[in-house]
């Protein structure tokens, strides 16, 4: 565990673990690289390195005023790389992180990655526009901003139990994941959670996807309140060449935890396969 300083002076917590080709997980919102230790743990040790990092804003990296854009966040990720050495990488982003994966793939030409992941993504775009009518309203954006504005920790108490689908038959979560997911959220800077929101649901990655030149796989529940499938993933998927998209039937959102046994499994399938 270690941080690396950007060229904007931010610090940016990281977990490096194991050895073998390197696999860089980028976390959720308003998460951190914790959310992904089940399967940080299970690919270090099937023999790769495991990398996972806090988004700026969030966890234990700094908190700045600024570079809450996916331009600078893709940066980010592309000083993880250099920092870390890492080459024929693959890099696997989940929600918010797929938008990182997408534009380091244009802005940096994908440089290092050998295969991509798009974990119940955000990609390509979820504002409802004129073309692009499966968005979301730019109304139902600016209440949730509201309502972190007004209580931000009633509000990721309601939003917890839709992410990990609570409720859903066959759906097991536990009270206890439930607080250590709010716990994280909380960790995160007020400035950090507002500004993310604002470029997750606002940025448009449809002109990123042609930069995809590498197997990609994409998976998403079909049950998704927060992320929609049929606005993104199934979206993205016929956009991006050498893509496969495995729908996980009845799953929710958080699927890092409701289905991590089964997402584990196809993610090491994914990383092993020639």
């Amino acid at each position: 565990m270690s941080y690396i300083t950007t060229k904007d002076k931010t610090s940016l917590y990281m977990k490096d673990w194991g050895n073998g080709q390197p696999v860089i997980l980028l976390h959720g919102w308003p998460l951190s690289a914790d959310s992904w230790e089940d399967q940080a743990m299970a690919i270090a040790d099937a023999g790769y390195r495991a990398i996972a990092y806090d988004r700026r804003g969030f966890g234990r990296s700094s908190q700045p005023w600024s570079g809450y854009d996916y331009d600078t966040l893709s940066d980010d990720l592309a000083a993880v790389i250099e920092h870390t050495g890492a080459k024929n990488t693959i890099i696997v982003g989940f929600s918010m992180g797929g938008g990182e994966v997408a534009r380091y793939m244009s802005r940096h030409h994908g440089k290092s990655v050998a295969k991509a992941g798009l974990i119940a993504s955000v990609v390509p775009f979820r504002l409802k526009t004129k073309d692009n009518p499966l968005g979301t309203e730019q109304e139902a954006f600016d209440k949730t901003a509201q309502a972190i504005n007004a209580d931000r920790a009633k509000f990721l108490t309601e939003f917890f139990k839709s992410f990990f689908g609570v409720g859903t038959p066959g759906n097991t979560i536990s009270d206890e994941l439930l607080r250590a997911m709010h716990n994280i959220a909380m960790q995160g800077s007020l400035r950090a959670t507002l500004e993310c929101l604002k470029s997750f649901s606002t940025t448009d990655f449809r002109g990123d996807l042609a930069h995809f030149k590498v197997p990609t796989l994409l998976i998403h529940g079909t049950e998704d309140k927060t992320v929609p499938i049929d606005a993104s993933s199934r979206l993205a998927a016929k956009a991006i060449s050498q893509s496969t998209l495995v729908e996980y039937k009845g799953a929710p959102h958080g699927l890092f935890a409701t289905h991590k046994e089964k997402l584990t499994k196809d993610l090491l399938a994914f990383i092993r396969k020639k």
